[in-house]
């Protein structure tokens, strides 16, 4: 059955092979190089920016469909051969309703903002945003085409600055072209570019310099070209990164009454980051420093039996990584838990991205999957050795095909995962994306003993999925097949031994220009999973929603599901073996809307029916995710996400179950003042309540970290803080302090 889908795939992609999708350039902008650069103080003077390219955000893009922007927005470029040089006039009748706040970096995107996004290689793949607010607060992220994807953990060295006038407001950039990447060795270059202003009212208005075609499912292919940059070059770059942290904690059992304990530590790490060339890119990382990580938020794992997915925000890990994406996630770097070292190599040459990763990691961590759920491996004192590879070609004007490589090892553990993928336009709105892939694993005694696995796992897997999307509806069908015995440590690949389809549809409306409910939705989809190892039917389910796009900001999503679900536990072996069939019917909802300029909800709401997989008994769940932000004046913001959940699992006579009730409030408060657009003093407080009611089970957990930050800019910074962590549970009667951390972190950027 694998070898007749890969053949019938590779069939397609031969019979279409270089086939081209063509669209429309509309607008080719020249921009002048300049011989002296600007001083980036947000007032744009005929003095400095009279020879540069003017560029008018004439379109309003999203909600309107291609109409004429409501506000007059003006963009200027030009450049010196060091910088890119960007300006902005964003006029507003009623400039008082310009939301200008002092942010953190990458926190601006619900404010007014400006910015451009710039594809170097002029593939129509990828791109580099840079975005402003009024106010000069920054937003950098890298946009992928292929994956359908934006990333705003990417950060390099910029300036900014913003003014807020009489008529509206305007901004300035310089943008190094030392910290982007670009084809070298060219005497003559051609970017794509877009010009962007986010226009926040009743509606999030987006303006931008070009038309976009609903019909063409990419973006930066339908974006202006700018051509210009004669003979440009970064040179070769060095970036010194020294690191000091400094902590001082205390550590205690309250359930035994122990003593604090006390622990010191002085770190010091090195990271270098060495341009090669204008294309290339090395980041090496020597007893690296991870301090800066925020702490994670509580998550609820409650009645679940999948591993949690932890975001990553670790510098060194970010740089390049959407080099190493792929269709199934086969890296995540969350398993790199505690380096001592890490190199990175990434660019592209010739239509052709490479990225390859090195670490030795002290502590050894990875996913161990099974059909109905997953557990995480970790074993503190191992020691292993990672290895990482990803090429990816790109051909046609939309098309790739990638191979990737991860390798594990440690003592007699070791794990090797090969991989194929590919994307394939068919048409405009028709596309295919196909993965492939190996593992072989060799596990440790402790692994075998510890999770029921056998020595030796290989396996393979692969996905298919078919994509057909124009401006009113869309048409997808998934399928994926896991063996029993695949494995990929370096990913989050938490199900195996199944296989899964899955078909399903949107049709969409778009409101006429003037209505304030300016999009409708309709769509659901059907799946089915069956496990590959002895065909037990794991799971049918169908969902049909309706989404709702208007005033206020206003959004909605809801929709009702039926789910037909196996479920076993416990062992034939030790006669403590169940299985069942159970069927769950929902309702869930999510909406959101901002009732004023500086006031924010959302909830997501799911109530139905519930599997207790602990005790095999259908309950009734109710649950809320609600969520609120809350600016207050320019500098002052306050966070709330909740979690409530309510499983109230009756008591059955035919089981001689005598019935359960799970209730769990999760709670994270962030406050923040900015003092302005470097300096910030950060409360993050966690609050989590878990009671299980006929087993008389409650325990409670606080935590909270109060955080001074002083940024020059990403790399350059310093970190002064404390953090404390508590619990309650019997026989404590109060929750009580278990953990406490002074800490301190400095660092500094040196160029050359």
């Amino acid at each position: 059955m694998q070898k007749l889908l890969l053949s019938l795939v590779i069939s397609i992609l031969t019979l279409f092979n270089f086939t081209s999708l063509t669209h429309a350039k509309d607008v080719t902008y020249d921009i002048p190089r300049v011989q002296q650069g600007i001083l980036v103080d947000g007032d744009i003077t005929d003095l400095e920016w009279g020879k540069a390219t003017k560029v008018s955000l004439n379109y309003e893009i999203n909600p309107g469909e291609n109409i004429q922007a409501p506000v007059k927005t003006t963009a200027y470029m030009m450049e010196d051969g060091q910088f890119l040089y960007i300006a902005f006039k964003a006029s507003d009748p009623n400039p008082e309703n310009i939301k200008a706040y002092y942010r953190d970096r990458d926190s601006i995107f619900q404010d007014d903002f400006v910015g451009i996004i710039i594809d170097t290689f002029n593939a129509e793949r990828r791109g580099f945003e840079f975005f402003v607010n009024p106010l000069g607060a920054q937003g950098d992220l890298t946009r992928d085409d292929t994956q359908n994807n934006e990333d705003s953990s990417w950060n390099t060295l910029w300036s900014s600055a913003g003014k807020l006038t009489d008529e509206g407001y305007q901004v300035e950039m310089a943008i190094p072209f030392r910290s982007i990447r670009f084809p070298s060795g060219m005497a003559k270059q051609e970017w794509s570019i877009q010009f962007l202003r986010i226009y926040p009212r009743d509606a999030r208005r987006v303006f931008a310099d070009a038309p976009e075609d609903r019909n063409i499912n990419c973006s930066i292919c339908q974006y202006n070209k700018v051509q210009g940059f004669e003979n440009l070059e970064a040179g070769n770059q060095f970036e010194l990164t020294p690191t000091l942290t400094l902590s001082q904690g205390e550590t205690r059992d309250p359930l035994n009454g122990s003593d604090w304990t006390k622990n010191n530590n002085e770190d010091v790490g090195l990271d270098l980051r060495w341009a090669i060339t204008e294309d290339w890119i090395t980041n090496a990382t020597i007893n690296p420093d991870f301090s800066q990580v925020e702490a994670d938020a509580a998550q609820l794992d409650v009645n679940t039996t999948d591993a949690l997915f932890l975001n990553e925000a670790r510098p060194f890990f970010l740089e390049g990584r959407d080099y190493f994406s792929s269709y199934n996630n086969l890296l995540y770097t969350r398993n790199i838990a505690n380096p001592d070292y890490g190199l990175k190599l990434t660019g592209k040459t010739n239509g052709t991205t490479h990225a390859f990763l090195a670490a030795r990691d002290e502590r050894t961590s990875f996913i161990i999957p099974g059909a109905l759920g997953s557990n995480r491996a970790t074993f503190s004192d191992l020691e292993s050795d990672v290895f990482v590879a990803r090429m990816q070609n790109e051909f046609g004007e939309q098309n790739n095909v990638g191979i990737m490589l991860t390798h594990r090892k440690a003592e007699d553990y070791k794990n090797q995962v090969a991989a194929l993928d590919g994307r394939y336009h068919l048409t405009k709105a028709d596309y295919f994306r196909v993965q492939y892939m190996s593992s072989d694993t060799n596990n440790s005694q402790s692994v075998v003993d510890d999770f029921s696995v056998a020595a030796n796992q290989s396996d393979d897997a692969y996905s298919i999925s078919y994509r057909h999307n124009k401006r009113d509806y869309l048409i997808r069908a998934d399928y994926n097949n896991f063996g029993q015995d695949f494995r990929a440590d370096m990913g989050f690949i938490s199900r195996v031994d199944y296989e899964k389809t899955i078909i399903g549809g949107e049709y969409r409306w778009f409101g006429e220009k003037g209505n304030r409910w300016t999009r409708w939705s309709i769509f659901g989809d059907w799946d089915k999973t069956n496990r590959l190892s002895d065909g037990q039917m794991l799971e049918e389910e169908v969902e049909i929603h309706m989404g709702i796009s208007g005033p206020l900001q206003f959004f909605t999503n809801f929709g009702v599901g039926s789910r037909e679900r196996y479920h076993e536990s416990g062992s034939t072996s030790n006669g403590d073996f169940r299985s069942g069939m159970f069927d769950e019917k929902f309702f869930m909802m999510w909406a959101e809307f901002r009732p004023t300029r500086d006031l924010w909800f959302g909830n997501f709401f799911r109530q139905g029916d519930q599997l207790d997989f602990s005790n095999f008994e259908v309950g009734t769940i109710t649950l809320f995710e609600p969520s609120i932000n809350w600016q207050i004046g320019q500098h002052l913001s306050l966070r709330y996400d909740g979690v409530l959940y309510d499983l109230d699992v009756p008591a059955s006579q035919s089981s001689g179950f005598s019935g359960e009730h799970y209730k769990v409030n999760i709670a994270n408060f962030r406050t923040a003042y900015q003092f302005d657009l470097r300096s910030r003093l950060r409360l993050t407080t966690q609050y989590s309540d878990v009671t299980l009611e006929q087993d008389d089970y409650t325990r409670k957990d606080l935590s909270w970290q109060l955080l001074y930050s002083y940024k020059v800019n990403p790399q350059s910074l310093i970190f002064v803080g404390y953090s404390s962590q508590g619990f309650e549970e019997d026989p404590l009667d109060e929750i009580t302090e278990s953990d406490k951390t002074l800490f301190a972190k400095f660092s500094y950027v040196w160029q050359s």
